[in-house]
C-alpha cells in the first residue's frame, strides 16, 4: 500500500470514530511508525510502504481508535518546541500549559531560583531552564512515576534540576524567586465526564482538585509565601472558569497585583501574583 492511501484510509477511520485532531494524529502516527518525516511523506506519497511499516502503522491506529492518547503511543510529546518523554501514570504535557510557561518567562530573569510544584513530566520547569540561563530549578511532586519521568526528561535535555519527592511543601526547604504550578484543578464530580483520553489515561491524582476544584490553590496560596523572597512571584494554571475564585483566594492570603490572564483562545488560563514585601 502506498503512503497516501494508507494515510487517507487511517484518517477517515479516526474521523468516523469521532477522534479529535484526526488529521494531525494520523500524520504523527505515520511518522512515528515509519521513521519518516513530514516532508518525506508529502514528497513520496505514491511510494510503496513496507509490509512491516504498514503493520506497525495499523497497530498504532488501532490503539488510537481505542482512545489511547497519541503521546502514549509515540511515547513523546512536543511542548515549547522541545520533545518530552511521556509515560502512563503521568500527566501528558499539553499546549494549553505553554501559555503558563510563556507568561513566566516574561518575568523570570537568568539565574533565578524557580520552584515547580506538581511538576509531572517536568515540562514547565525544564522548558524555563532550557530557554533561560543558569536557572536554579527545583521540581516537586508526590508521584514516583512523575519524578522518574522528570529525571529522564532532564537528562534528555541536558539539565540538572533539584528533584524532590514531597506532598506539596512538606519536604521543601529554602526560598525561591518564583513558584510555578499546574496543580490538579478539575472538580471531582467532573472527572468522569472528561474525554476518554484524559479520564482513562491521565492519573486522577493529577486531575482531582477536590469538590470545587480549588483545594490546591488554597494550599499554594497559604504556603507559597513562606518560601518566596520579598516580592517573589507565583504563577498558576487555572481552569477556564476559575479566575475570579483563584484571584480571591490569593488576595485573601495577602498577595498583591493578583492578575487573571486569558490565553490565545480567550479562556482564563493563568493567575499571576506577587508576595507583598511586608508579609512575614
Amino acid at each position: 500500500m502506498i503512503y497516501s492511501v494508507c494515510y487517507q484510509n487511517a484518517k477517515r477511520r479516526l474521523e468516523e470514530a469521532g477522534i479529535t485532531d484526526a488529521e494531525s494524529d494520523t500524520r504523527l502516527l505515520l511518522m512515528h511508525t515509519t521513521g519518516k518525516d513530514r516532508s518525506f511523506i508529502f514528497a513520496h506519497g505514491e511510494d510503496e510502504m513496507s509490509e512491516e511499516d504498514v503493520a506497525a502503522f495499523e497497530a498504532a491506529i488501532q490503539q488510537r481508535l481505542e482512545h489511547i492518547p497519541v503521546q502514549h503511543i509515540t511515547h513523546v510529546a512536543d511542548f515549547m518546541g522541545l520533545e518530552f518523554k511521556t509515560s502512563e501514570g503521568v500527566l501528558i504535557p499539553r499546549i494549553d500549559t505553554e501559555f503558563l510557561v510563556e507568561e513566566a518567562m516574561r518575568f523570570i530573569p537568568d539565574g533565578a531560583r524557580v520552584l515547580d510544584m506538581c511538576t509531572g513530566s517536568g515540562c514547565i520547569l525544564l522548558s524555563i531552564m532550557k530557554y533561560k540561563n543558569d536557572i536554579e530549578g527545583t521540581a516537586v511532586d508526590i508521584s514516583d512515576a512523575a519524578l522518574e519521568l522528570t529525571k529522564a526528561n532532564a537528562d534528555k535535555l541536558g539539565l540538572t534540576p533539584t528533584i524532590i519527592k514531597s506532598d506539596l511543601f512538606e519536604n521543601v526547604e529554602g526560598t525561591f524567586d518564583y513558584i510555578i504550578s499546574n496543580p490538579p484543578y478539575i472538580r471531582k464530580s467532573d472527572i468522569l465526564g472528561l474525554m476518554e483520553e484524559v479520564k482513562d489515561h491521565d492519573p486522577h491524582l493529577a486531575l482531582d482538585g477536590g469538590d470545587d476544584g480549588l483545594d490546591f490553590y488554597r494550599i499554594l496560596a497559604k504556603e507559597s509565601k513562606k518560601y518566596l523572597i520579598s516580592e517573589g512571584m507565583v504563577l498558576v494554571e487555572i481552569g477556564y472558569d476559575q479566575g475570579s475564585d483563584v484571584k480571591a483566594i490569593f488576595e485573601a492570603e495577602g498577595y498583591i497585583d493578583v492578575t487573571v490572564l486569558s490565553d490565545y483562545a480567550g479562556n482564563e488560563r493563568v493567575v499571576r501574583c506577587s508576595k507583598d514585601w511586608k508579609t512575614p
